[in-house]
């Protein structure tokens, strides 16, 4: 299921808490597709603390508590990280990651937490929901196959990659514009992983986020620049950003257009997506000026100037993604969703 779908299942998991019919959610995917950055945007979306316990580098004693004596009988210590109430508050997300790395022992300790809420006296709280992510078995990571009677304690999704709710989150992101362009160029480099070469270093969503870093920091540095991109994402990935990147001198004045100047779009195919992704960006960062509007309409009107309608379709939608039904008040939209009203995808 693509990002953008999963987010609203989560969320409504994560409300169902207050009914009584939350079912605990498990993630499958790749590594460095996001499966935890999800769960997170689901805590922070409804300002409830995320409790992130990772099953992987615990011992099944972690979990259960430690015994103690208390008087003829043994009881349980109730460990400190697990949900309570009164110290984390009444709603949260348990969130239990890296579940399919998790020996055998600790996986079991975790059959009762998960479908019953409980381990011996304790109870997670009613208003905590109870996520899990992992990897799959063929991606090459530390990973144990899922006991039977664990799995059936899940709903279970597959991330799938989807690079338009991937650019939605880029640009909510602050994510460089260049960036976003060259995957929007490249949409097969967002993920780029062969568990079978098990590579140190390749490109996924996760990766692409330290890409966007590196060029920060090295930008003003090209010796070091083109090192540190395949650092990130790899080395043919890598080489190929830093070409994109220095073929970026020959965009337009993006300027010139913002203040409605209708200059021609570039005739190379990159360089069109460097130019549509960089006008989303600018249109993102106007949101709070006096002259969005006048900023918005330019960019609408801009749209029509591609030579493939396409590409103008391609980058108003990114624009609707980040800014909301407020672009529909602006009169220019109007007009250039009559002239592509062919080619306009509607999403339900």
């Amino acid at each position: 299921m693509r990002p953008a779908l999963l987010l609203q299942v989560l969320d409504r998991e994560f409300q169902s808490t207050r009914s009584g019919h939350h079912t605990p959610v498990m993630l499958w995917g790749p590594p460095g597709v996001g499966k935890s950055q999800m769960i997170t945007e689901v805590a922070n979306r409804h300002g409830v603390p995320l409790i992130d316990i990772r099953l992987s580098q615990m011992e099944p004693s972690d979990l259960r508590g430690i015994p103690f004596k208390h008087g003829d009988r043994v009881e349980w210590a109730i460990p400190s990280m697990l949900p309570d109430a009164e110290r984390h508050g009444p709603e949260g997300v348990l969130f239990l990651d890296e579940i399919t790395s998790a020996p055998p022992s600790v996986s079991a300790a975790a059959y009762q937490l998960i479908l019953d809420r409980r381990l011996g006296n304790y109870q997670v709280p009613e208003g905590w929901a109870i996520f899990a992510a992992g990897n799959r078995q063929g991606d090459r990571g530390v990973t144990y196959t899922m006991p039977a009677p664990l799995a059936n304690r899940f709903s279970h999704f597959e991330v799938d990659l989807n690079v338009d709710d991937w650019a939605a989150w880029a640009y909510g992101a602050g994510i460089d514009d260049r960036i976003i362009a060259f995957i929007r160029f490249r949409p097969d480099l967002l993920f780029d992983f062969d568990p079978a070469h098990n590579p140190v270093a390749f490109p996924s969503p996760r990766s692409w986020e330290f890409a966007h870093r590196a060029l920060q920091k090295f930008e003003g540095q090209p010796e070091l620049l083109s090192g540190a991109l395949q650092a990130c994402v790899g080395q043919a990935a890598g080489i190929e950003l830093a070409a994109f990147l220095a073929h970026l001198e020959d965009l337009p004045d993006l300027d010139a257009i913002i203040g409605g100047e209708r200059l021609p779009a570039p005739r190379e195919i990159d360089l069109q997506y460097a130019v549509a992704a960089a006008l989303v960006g600018r249109a993102i960062r106007a949101r709070e000026a006096e002259e969005a509007p006048v900023v918005w309409g330019n960019i609408l009107n801009y749209a029509g100037v591609f030579p493939q309608r396409e590409m103008g379709v391609m980058m108003i939608m990114d624009m609707h993604r980040a800014l909301g039904e407020p672009l529909f008040a602006v009169p220019e939209f109007g007009r250039w969703a009559t002239e592509v009203a062919d080619l306009m995808l509607y999403e339900s």
